[in-house]
């Protein structure tokens, strides 16, 4: 009866499941990674693409500022491409020796028996090297990725047809009468993509925290029921239920966590991470 007693109390913690972004998030923007990607980004659209380099800059802003990411904006537009092509140019040309081992957030989230699971846009390889160089490959139930919500290329889905959207000429000279096209990638910030996210890891928006260094994508988990944080910065922007400035500063914003643990480790812990089915693509 005492244990029964204690289980409904454990069950009545207010969080469940810690949802983490990576990129930006789990490690800083100082790491220069950010901007070895959009380089890598202009590269592929002028190599692969055959888009004038004189137009990247000015391209790259409006689709990433429109669609969520570059790459969903370039496929709403008409360019056609593989996917796994376009994440090796991407993502296999960066620097990661720039992302240092990070034995303080490891301790965090080991601290913490609570279920972890990351959310990237970004494809499984780069994902899991990313982590691996954090020293945080084993902290984390499973990764939500570019995968998990996309089906892989086609064949007709791979070469370009020529009828590519001319979305600068579009939005300096606006017509009612035409909309900007639709993109067939699922991604954040859009809410169709993240409640799928969550439906695939079965997790309960109520009772998740998710961390994110994009006040976009922040804004729309706070649409779907998420509690948010903000991270990369100590402003709170709307939708943001807390902001952290690091990663690092999770204890000092919500040492709930940690008396939540306290309470409920004793019952369905060991004091290790709790490991379930992977939602890994």
């Amino acid at each position: 009866m005492e244990f029964e007693d204690r289980y409904r109390k454990v069950q009545r913690t207010k969080y469940d499941c810690l949802l983490f972004d990576l990129d930006d998030t789990l490690y800083p923007l100082s790491s220069g990674i950010a901007v070895e990607c959009l380089k890598n980004i202009g590269d592929y659209m002028v190599e692969k693409l055959g888009i004038e380099e004189s137009r990247i800059a000015e391209l790259c802003n409006l689709l990433y500022k429109n669609y969520g990411t570059t790459m969903a904006g370039l496929r709403a537009v008409g360019y056609k491409f593989d996917h796994d092509d376009y994440h090796g140019f991407v993502h296999g040309r960066l620097p990661y020796e720039k992302i240092k081992p990070d034995p303080v957030l490891r301790h965090i989230l080991l601290s913490l028996p609570i279920r972890k699971v990351i959310f990237t846009n970004g494809d499984k390889i780069h994902a899991a090297k990313v982590l691996k160089r954090l020293g945080l490959e084993d902290c984390f139930e499973g990764i939500i990725c570019f995968e998990t919500l996309n089906p892989p290329s086609s064949s007709s889905e791979s070469e370009t047809d020529g009828r590519i959207f001319d979305i600068v000429g579009h939005l300096s000279r606006p017509n009612e009468g035409v909309e900007l096209p639709k993109t067939p990638i699922l991604c954040k910030p859009y809410v169709e993509a993240m409640d799928q996210a969550l439906k695939i890891a079965n997790i309960d928006p109520q009772r998740t925290i998710f961390f994110d260094d994009s006040v976009r994508n922040v804004q729309a988990g706070k649409q779907i029921g998420l509690y948010t944080v903000l991270v990369g910065t100590s402003h709170r922007a709307k939708g943001a239920d807390y902001a952290l400035e690091s990663i690092h500063n999770i204890r000092e914003a919500l040492p709930e966590l940690w008396e939540e643990a306290e309470k409920s480790e004793d019952v369905l812990y060991s004091g290790k991470v709790a490991i379930e089915t992977p939602v890994t693509a």
